[in-house]
């Protein structure tokens, strides 16, 4: 039996609010708990940035000449003070709180088995900074405010990062350096001028701080190995290209092809697409005009122990190649004849050179006649690479790829991706697209491109159409253009 006074107490009023606080309890427990920590991590790295206190001292901004002393500092850091507990009992309540740093330790024994935890001075100034549920977790293992205290501490040059550093010394008004390659044991960065005074400070604070720096070949050598995609790479740096940032993008192109597929490499470089693809049992033609690029992509072949009936290599301009080797080989595998009718393979054309390999692309249009391919066993596909600037990188790239060619191929285009981003606007971007037998044989109408105050008009070129009419001994030719019908010749013979 319910009471009187229970029943006026469960008025829809009250049972409203009851629900209400049960609801803001629920949400306070399994919900509100994860977003204080997300807010908590967050606010770590919005401190170490933001800050000052963690930073580098002001007055080294300008630095030419690196002197490691100048950027000692004195900071107050929150101690925690543990003894008689086991410290992986006490650390999952404040590793959100730990104070980390280059070459630094938060945790530390002294000579009396006291132990240290050094926290975060930008989050921590009390006790009460730290979570309500992380605190109530450190007092039921007797870990109390009295536990905490601050201690004085010296920042010094090992522990503040490169990226810190520089961006303490780099003028504030300015570009700085937004990033650096890593190649073997050399550390490869592209400053601009406003830098220049600043090159020796930039080069040894990476020396310092770049980790796994090694000479292979004595002091000051450009030799360097490294591996990538599960291959070796070896090259003199100073002779050849090599952008550790692409290793992404070359995975993705190796992942579309299988064994016994055909990849045509035009840029090949030093083989990051041609010695992978090969390795895969791949059957692959690398060509690079580069005389140091084609001598190391051998040497990597070699390296890698690549059979010779999985990779050609050659040495010409990239328009030779493909009116000539290319030309040759590629016919082998696209058209279907007796001896591949029941075998399918695909056909990848990489064509990796960014500034210029959109320049190329018309040289597949009327590489064969129409008789020399008859019927397709596979329809060939093309990677090539642009530079873009603009909102619309996507947009550009198609356009720019369909302005290098000579017929209109936007139901060719399969994929347009950004591969990586240079610098603030500019991008780096792969269109892949089919190229259509009507391609190959020059059977798809041209493009007319002309030029009306400075913008580019691309349309389709028309074909003319000849009339022969027959009058007793007089052929009377008319040739009527379908773009100007009212334009007429006439000849009499």
């Amino acid at each position: 039996m319910i009471s009187n006074n229970l029943k006026k107490s469960l008025n829809f009023k009250n049972i409203f609010r009851m629900f209400n606080s049960i609801r803001n309890v629920f949400f306070s427990c399994a919900v509100g708990s994860a977003i204080k920590k997300l807010i908590q991590k967050e606010l770590y790295h919005k401190n170490m940035s933001k800050f000052s206190n963690l930073n580098p001292p002001d007055h080294v901004r300008g630095m030419t000449i690196l002197d490691k002393s100048k950027f000692n500092k004195m900071i107050n850091v929150p101690v925690i003070k543990i003894r008689g507990l086991k410290v992986s009992d006490v650390l999952p309540f404040l590793k959100n709180y730990l104070l980390k740093l280059e070459k630094f330790q938060p945790v530390t024994t002294t000579n009396n088995s006291e132990v240290h935890v050094l926290l975060n001075p930008e989050i921590i100034k009390g006790w009460l900074d730290i979570l309500l549920e992380d605190r109530e977790s450190l007092e039921l293992i007797n870990v109390k405010e009295e536990n905490l205290d601050f201690h004085m501490f010296t920042l010094t040059y090992e522990n503040f990062s490169a990226n810190t550093i520089l961006k303490a010394v780099l003028p504030v008004d300015k570009e700085g350096l937004s990033s650096f390659s890593k190649i073997g044991h050399i550390v490869h960065i592209n400053l601009r001028e406003h830098l220049l005074p600043y090159k020796s400070f930039i080069g040894q604070v990476l020396y310092d701080k770049v980790p796994n720096m090694e000479v292979l070949c004595g002091y000051n050598e450009m030799m360097v190995k490294v591996k990538e995609n599960k291959c070796f790479f070896e090259f003199d740096f100073s002779f050849v290209y090599w952008n550790p940032r692409l290793c992404t993008e070359h995975e993705r192109i190796i992942n579309l092809l299988h064994e016994n597929d055909v990849l045509f490499d035009i840029f090949a470089g030093v083989g990051p697409f041609a010695i992978p693809a090969a390795k895969k049992k791949c059957i692959v033609y690398a060509n690079d005009l580069n005389p140091e690029s084609y001598k190391w992509l051998n040497h990597n072949a070699s390296l890698n122990k690549i059979r010779s009936k999985n990779l050609q290599t050659f040495s010409k301009d990239g328009r030779d190649f493909i009116l000539t080797d290319l030309k040759t080989n590629l016919k082998k595998y696209i058209v279907k004849n007796e001896t591949n009718k029941d075998e399918t393979c695909s056909v990848h054309i990489t064509m990796n050179l960014p500034a210029l390999a959109v320049q190329f692309v018309k040289n597949f249009y009327g590489l064969y006649t129409p008789e020399e391919l008859n019927k397709l066993a596979t329809v060939p596909m093309v990677h090539v690479y642009c530079f873009t600037k603009g909102e619309n990188p996507h947009q550009i790239a198609r356009s720019i790829l369909q302005n290098s060619m000579d017929c209109d191929i936007s139901d060719c285009i399969v994929d347009v991706f950004k591969v990586r981003t240079v610098s603030s606007m500019k991008e780096m971007m792969r269109v892949s697209f089919r190229i259509e037998r009507d391609i190959l044989t020059g059977q798809r109408p041209r493009l007319i491109k002309r030029r009306i105050d400075n913008i580019t008009l691309i349309t389709p070129e028309v074909p003319v159409k000849k009339v022969a009419v027959c009058h007793e001994e007089e052929i009377e030719a008319k040739e009527y253009s379908l773009q100007c019908p009212e334009k007429k010749q006439q000849t009499q013979n």
